[in-house]
């Protein structure tokens, strides 16, 4: 049976991100510097003539002054996730580096079993909420479910198949108990958003946010778990598989949110929850690092920081 390893000497709190003035586009325009449609900072947020607004106390964001193009809205999107994607986690990094073992790979499987073992909940929450008109959408989120309960690979068995390569068992895995309380919260809020927000905004925060992210991290996990750890193409179908059903997902995401995001406070909204969305699947991934492997390891340091006799 697995522990959790220093559990009660981590520090869990989320170090403060890295987003600054830079995240926040500006251009020349008449009467100074204006924000770009779309563009949004921690701190303030656009006014029609350009100037800062503050934040209101409970940090919801302003109406926008006018609709962002399709492709203004996307350049948005994308810059949401600016400086907090999952795959520049310190247990990413350290993964994708060979720097792990298999025990560490169990607790990664629990804890992601907990965060995205009821996908098919959120996906059925959001397709309640969805409008018949938007059948395009409600299809997807169909199809989503099918490939994630239904199919012959249900997504599940083949992570716990996963576990138990690494030596972890069904049991230990599926015991909520044996998750941090950050899977616990990436949970409970991917509970919320599925089920409370409007329907574009949940797509945009768990299929734009979360989805479109797991291709950039698994291409770097899954040659390093065949080449570098021994697993075989069996055991490590669970990384394979997502990587090209994920990129898919994540697209069709996209084309969804940018169609029916057809406000301007629809469209703000998305770009919050994606921003939100990369905050926390940052965070959890850095807890992740902290919580089961530093104390094994010590603090994270990519090889070409450490000092020379330190290295390798």
């Amino acid at each position: 049976m697995y522990t959790v390893a220093g559990a009660g000497d981590s520090d869990l709190s989320p170090a403060p991100f890295n987003r600054n003035d830079s995240d926040r586009a500006t251009t020349a325009g008449t009467g100074g510097m204006r924000c770009l449609p779309g563009t949004l900072n921690r701190n303030s947020s656009c006014s029609r003539d350009g100037t800062d607004r503050e934040r209101n106390p409970n940090l919801q964001e302003q109406s926008m002054a006018e609709l962002m193009s399709s492709s203004e809205f996307r350049v948005a999107l994308e810059q949401a996730f600016s400086g907090t994607m999952a795959k520049d986690a310190s247990f990413s990094r350290a993964w994708a580096a060979g720097k792990l073992h298999k025990q560490h790979f169990v607790h990664w499987a629990t804890n992601h079993y907990h965060y995205i073992g009821p996908f098919g909940d959120y996906l059925g929450l959001m397709y309640a909420n969805t409008p018949d008109h938007a059948r395009d959408a409600k299809d997807f989120l169909l199809q989503n479910m099918y490939e994630e309960e239904l199919s012959d690979d249900r997504h599940t068995d083949l992570l716990i198949r996963f576990a138990e390569a690494c030596g972890g068992t069904r049991a230990y895995v599926q015991d909520r108990n044996n998750a941090m309380p950050f899977a616990k919260g990436m949970q409970g809020w991917m509970y919320y958003v599925s089920g409370r927000e409007n329907f574009v905004v949940s797509s945009a925060a768990l299929i734009v946010g979360l989805e479109s992210q797991v291709p950039s991290i698994y291409r770097t996990q899954y040659p390093t778990l065949i080449n570098e750890y021994g697993f075989s193409e069996w055991e490590a179908e669970f990384f394979d598989l997502h990587i090209t059903s994920d990129e898919i997902h994540g697209e069709r995401g996209y084309q969804i949110v940018l169609k029916y995001a057809d406000t301007p406070e629809l469209q703000q909204r998305c770009v919050h929850y994606v921003r939100e969305a990369a905050d926390m699947r940052f965070a959890y991934t850095k807890a992740l690092y902290e919580t089961y492997v530093r104390p094994d390891l010590g603090p994270w340091v990519e090889d070409d920081e450490r000092e020379p006799a330190l290295a390798g």
